[in-house]
């Protein structure tokens, strides 16, 4: 659960309700919910099946055989590679948003420049905020290489300020929200236009990138106890806590805080209401004498939560490349150690790549982050879990996907749907298509290198 939420649903509900442009929105929210839910029982299929570490490197290894697997797995860590950087940036921008809250003045002196790639651009800024968001990074790499590396404080604290802060939102919407307000659609809200469509799957999209870490388990597949029960029930229980939380979370918010705040024109108030939307919900429900005061303390807390996780990000997928590189699928330059035992060269990569994907926004992180993961990961999979099936039909498997093939095939579908029905959707595929090609011309040419010198298995020569 703690790797489902993250930051996540403290920094994306403005840019959710923005993307249908009024609190049907939460229909986005339902649907990543069941995608979530199809996904996850491939997950919990193949994490039973293939308890070893890696997770999704481990059964691309066993799903396809020979040099096509050897390739997936690559390609895998060779998109991770990017997209860890930018799942640690996502944190770190709602890291610096929370800290304007606090100081107004982060806010401002921003300079917004757009980069081009055909017809399609991205903004790229500096300023304070931006400044802030870098920190968190630096300071999170300087911690992993003091060797702090044991997680139960700051699990213990990540899990008390996520906690505590959740149920003060749902507390403070029961206790001062309308829910009227909160079912007051805008006119034609549901009218089924080709608006409608791709803003429902721009919200998917983002409601996506929110539910995602229920599969992290996998990752630790050979550390887990009893890993055919276990893993299966620690992503399944997971995903309907974590959905059940989130949908009520949102509502309290938007019955306390008018959703028109958080879509409408660019207002120093309403960008400070998008910036820091639960701090300025807390603001809002506790009045001038309270408000302020306990909107701090709700930025303090989400700031917490995103170094935390930002943390053991860092922490997490630093071994990734470097568990690769050790069994010879990945350079060997990610494979070396630090004399303090943790692999530096992976974990500096990763901090580095980050603080460049700091200077990008927060929409673009996400859309960037999730097409990545669903065309070099989870479509893999999908396609790979029946592919099993009929390539393998007699190996183990101790959990079974619930109503076999539909969920593979809805989770298909469903990330489909993201993939192409949102607005200038073209710009992340070729972003994609550019990092697979790079991957394939970079196997190559690795693959031809390590030939040509048998006694070097694992990557580049030196």
């Amino acid at each position: 659960m703690l790797d489902m939420i993250g930051v996540g649903p403290f920094i994306t509900l403005p840019l959710i309700l923005a993307a249908m442009a009024g609190p049907q929105a939460m229909l986005g929210w339902m649907l990543g919910a069941l995608i979530a839910l199809c996904d996850g029982l491939v997950w919990a299929e193949l994490g039973a099946a293939i308890p070893e570490a890696g997770g999704s490197y481990a059964f691309l290894r066993a799903i396809y055989p020979g040099k096509t697997g050897r390739f997936l797995a690559f390609l895998f860590i060779f998109q991770l590679t990017f997209s860890a950087p930018l799942s640690v940036a996502s944190g770190c921008i709602g890291f610096g948003q929370y800290a304007t809250y606090l100081w107004p003045r982060l806010a401002g002196h921003a300079t917004v420049h757009m980069l081009h790639l055909g017809v399609y651009t991205a903004g790229v800024a500096a300023g304070p905020a931006t400044a802030v968001a870098i920190a968190a990074v630096v300071i999170a790499v300087f911690l992993l290489y003091r060797g702090l590396t044991h997680l139960r404080v700051i699990a213990a604290t990540m899990w008390c300020a996520v906690m505590a802060l959740m149920l003060w939102i749902l507390v403070t919407g029961a206790l001062h929200g309308h829910l009227h307000q909160a079912s007051t659609f805008p006119a034609g809200a549901f009218t089924l236009t080709p608006a409608f469509f791709t803003g429902l799957g721009s919200a998917m999209l983002i409601a996506t990138y929110d539910y995602w870490g229920y599969y992290n388990i996998t990752f630790l597949g050979g550390e887990v106890k009893d890993a055919a029960r276990t893993v299966p029930r620690a992503i399944l229980i997971s995903i309907a806590l974590v959905a059940t939380l989130y949908l009520a979370m949102n509502i309290s918010v938007i019955a306390v805080l008018p959703w028109q705040s958080l879509i409408g024109a660019a207002t120093t108030s309403s960008l400070d209401a998008r910036r820091a939307v639960i701090s300025r919900f807390m603001e809002t429900a506790y009045g001038a004498d309270f408000g302020p005061a306990l909107g701090k303390l709700a930025a303090v807390l989400v700031m917490i939560t995103a170094f935390a996780s930002v943390f053991s990000l860092l922490l997490g997928y630093s071994r990734i490349p470097y568990a690769a590189a050790r069994d010879g699928n990945y350079f060997r330059i990610f494979g070396r150690l630090h004399k303090g035992g943790f692999p530096n060269v992976s974990l500096l990569v990763l901090g580095a790549a980050a603080i460049v994907f700091c200077f990008f926004s927060l929409a673009d992180v996400i859309a960037a982050l999730v097409v990545l993961r669903i065309l070099v990961q989870f479509l893999m999979q999908h396609i790979g879990v029946v592919y099993l099936r009929r390539s393998q039909p007699e190996m183990r498997r101790p959990f079974r996907i619930w109503l076999y093939p539909l969920p593979p095939t809805v989770a298909i579908l469903g990330f489909t749907y993201i993939l192409v029905e949102r607005p200038n959707f073209q710009r992340e595929l070729i972003l994609a298509a550019t990092l697979i090609v790079a991957g394939l011309f970079t196997y190559a040419i690795r693959e031809r290198i390590v030939r040509s010198q048998p006694r070097q298995h694992d990557g580049w020569p030196g």
